[in-house]
């Protein structure tokens, strides 16, 4: 027979005692004993009599918003998930769990299974009202796969849903597949963001072929002003020598010599992912951390022909950049 805990009021009396001494001693100050108060603004916590801080940086529970009156506050508050354009409703609409359980993780019955099922069938027809709400539903859901699987931002990502909402707005997918300008979009993000992605990755994770892809890119390009210029060498250095792991002696030296050959303009008309690996190696030499060249080749898809091309007119501009400072300095001291 199971024991029986008495009920002992002195102790539980004690207990209370305790709990209300220490909830008092909390809001006293401990060196004056005052009174303490709380400044939102500043997030301190300040005694009222000798101005000690107690306590700083807390952290602000209420909205990120303010509002001076009650309609304004009425009007910026909300509730749920916020909205995204990687959502062809915005994240608007309800959504039904795929779990087949209820509120307190217990598994449902035959009959409740059956029409949640139904539910969800149904949920899934209101969602997507016509063609168009469809089109958009099956692009941004292929443009999260591909940003997933490349590691794009979200931030990224939503930009490519803005992208691809202008060209089925502008009427510009008619005899296009909706793979293809949806890597388009999510490319023109890439670029816009000065992120490392190159066009073989896209191709990679894309379900079109480089052409049909690259057709598309020009296109939306064209058609929506976006006016993207040509890529950066630079923003492909950081993604090839953490993947050679160099050191960042090679690094500063790479980045370095394709500022020089951008003043020399040597990027014109050239790969900038075939600079960006010629800078690597011819950085390598000068540093004294040689890496071959069919190293940098596997790990940057470039061609050894083009990298050998490369880093000699990076180097050339290299050392006619220091010609040219040499001979300035003569002549100054000459004119001395």
């Amino acid at each position: 027979m199971p024991t029986l805990s008495t009920y002992d009021a002195d102790e539980r009396g004690r207990t209370v005692d305790e709990e209300t001494k220490t909830a008092s001693v909390d809001h006293v100050c401990p060196d004056c004993g005052g009174n303490l108060t709380r400044d939102e603004t500043r997030g301190e916590t300040v005694c009222a009599d000798c101005g000690l801080v107690v306590d700083e940086d807390s952290i602000d529970r209420g909205p990120e918003w303010r509002a001076f009156d009650s309609a304004e506050r009425d009007q910026k508050s909300r509730v749920g998930a916020p909205t995204t354009k990687l959502m062809h409703d915005e994240g608007l609409s309800t959504n039904i769990g795929w779990q087949d359980k209820d509120a307190k993780g217990n598994t449902l019955s035959s009959n409740q299974r059956e029409k949640m099922q139904r539910l969800r069938t149904w949920n899934e027809r209101f969602r997507t009202r016509d063609h168009s709400e469809r089109n958009l539903k099956q692009a941004l859901g292929e443009i999260d796969r591909m940003g997933s699987a490349l590691g794009v931002p979200e931030s990224a990502r939503e930009t490519a849903g803005v992208v691809y909402r202008r060209a089925l707005d502008e009427g510009l997918l008619p005899g296009r597949s909706i793979e293809g300008i949806a890597t388009a979009s999510l490319y023109v993000a890439i670029r816009q963001a000065n992120l490392p992605q190159t066009i073989d990755d896209m191709v990679v994770v894309s379900r079109v072929g480089e052409q049909e892809f690259t057709r598309a890119y020009r296109y939306i390009n064209r058609e929506l002003s976006l006016e993207i210029g040509p890529p950066d060498p630079a923003n492909y250095l950081t993604k090839f020598v953490s993947q050679l792991d160099a050191s960042d002696e090679l690094s500063m030296r790479a980045h370095e010599l394709i500022e020089t050959g951008k003043a020399a303009n040597v990027h014109s008309g050239k790969s900038p992912v075939g600079l960006a690996a010629a800078a690597i190696y011819a950085a390598g030499l000068l540093v004294n951390e040689e890496l071959t060249q069919e190293t940098i080749s596997e790990a940057t898809d470039v061609s050894t022909v083009t990298i050998r091309d490369r880093y000699r007119e990076l180097l050339e501009a290299e050392a006619g950049g220091d010609a040219v400072e040499a001979s300035a300095g003569s002549e100054s001291g000459a004119s001395a």
